[in-house]
């Protein structure tokens, strides 16, 4: 019996021993989960930067856009009335000044086409911005435990 008594004595003794207690496993769960909770914050806060520089690029660029659409608009006027015989065409024939007018046409042409695809990446950026948004507003929500929640903020979170 002595026997059997110290060698489940020591047993139980080696389990506890063996198991951290409970309050530093949630002090390391507790760290655990800061440290998760910073890193999403510093990805979210890189992801937020790329999309900045992103849309500050191709702000510059339909700016820049813009200005040679003026340009071309303006040389665009004068080829307009060197075709109609306003102003002196100087040294070139018809055919040159169709030729350039085509060209200035194409050119044109090419540039809204591309207008358009910065602004469908524009819109592209508003919508992973938003996106990001709900993401972190439903991490928020989500935080709180359920059984501190109300209707109002179950229904708002199943909505984002």
């Amino acid at each position: 019996r002595k026997q059997a008594t110290e060698y489940s004595t020591s047993s139980s003794d080696e389990e506890f021993e063996s198991k951290p207690s409970l309050t530093h496993k949630a002090k390391r769960a507790l760290r655990k989960r800061r440290k998760l909770e910073k890193e999403t914050k510093q990805l979210i806060k890189q992801e937020e930067l790329k999309r900045l520089h992103k849309a500050q690029a191709v702000q510059r660029q339909l700016e820049e856009l813009e200005e040679r659409q003026r340009a071309l608009e303006i040389f665009g006027v004068e080829l307009e009335r060197e075709l109609r015989g306003e102003a002196d065409s100087g040294t070139k024939d018809e055919n040159q000044l169709l030729h350039e007018w085509f060209e200035l046409v194409m050119e044109k042409n090419k540039l809204m086409r591309y207008e358009s695809e910065l602004l469908i990446i524009a819109q592209e950026l508003e919508l992973e911005d938003h996106q990001s948004r709900l993401e972190q507003k439903l991490r928020e929500k989500m935080a709180t435990d359920d059984s501190l929640k109300d209707e109002m903020d179950l229904n708002e979170e199943d909505e984002i």
